[in-house]
């Protein structure tokens, strides 16, 4: 059976999307602490496998390697569950799925980001309101298109739980999670609330923000 090494601290966003994944699959991995406090990313050895020093990275003991944590989350779909609905064939499936995981990164990412600096990372005395405020607006508008997306099914792709809720799920935990105002999107908190239900959300997503 094929063996993964994932390079990545337990509480990235980005390397919970793949821990989210691997254990969705019920496929074997080792994650390995590297980034954060825990450094090592700027290694030689490292950068020879990620020129972007950054994590998650993803190494199989066929000596694949790959970076970038959703091309990782739909390399493991196509290998190891090419039938599953998390990443179906269907091109259009395929494509609904794949603008949400885009949108993730092009799009929610950067105002997230700021608050996990600003909110979590800065101490109180030395945070920016303007700058928190802003970054809070942003995010408010793009959970309304979650909201109304989840209004009409009860997963952001359709039906069935897919790599798009994989993507974003990590950061509606994080929403909920910092002391900003939220409006009333009950769509969202339902399913966030889903979300939660599933075990290795609730034990790799579902933790302090940090």
């Amino acid at each position: 059976m094929m063996m993964r090494r994932l390079c990545g601290r337990a509480n990235s966003s980005n390397v919970m999307k793949i821990v989210w994944l691997l254990e969705e699959l019920g496929l074997p991995y080792e994650r390995l602490d590297v980034g954060g406090p825990f450094g090592n990313t700027d290694t030689p050895e490292y950068l020879a496998m990620n020129p972007n020093g950054k994590v998650p990275t993803l190494e199989q003991d066929d000596g694949f390697i790959l970076w970038e944590s959703n091309a990782i989350l739909r390399f493991l779909c196509a290998a190891t569950a090419p039938d599953s609905p998390m990443w179906p064939s269907d091109l259009k499936a395929r494509a609904n799925i794949d603008r949400w995981m885009d949108w993730q990164q092009t799009t929610v990412d950067a105002p997230q980001r700021v608050l996990l600096l600003r909110l979590v990372r800065t101490p109180p005395e030395k945070r920016d309101p303007k700058v928190i405020d802003a970054a809070a607006a942003e995010l408010r508008r793009f959970c309304s298109i979650l909201d109304r997306a989840l209004s009409r099914t009860p997963y952001v792709a359709g039906n069935d739980f897919t790599l798009a809720d994989i993507a974003l799920g990590v950061h509606v935990h994080r929403w909920f999670a910092y002391p900003v105002d939220r409006p009333d999107q009950p769509h969202l908190r339902a399913w966030y609330d889903r979300l939660l239900s599933r075990p290795v959300y609730r034990h790799h997503v579902a933790i302090p923000v940090a």
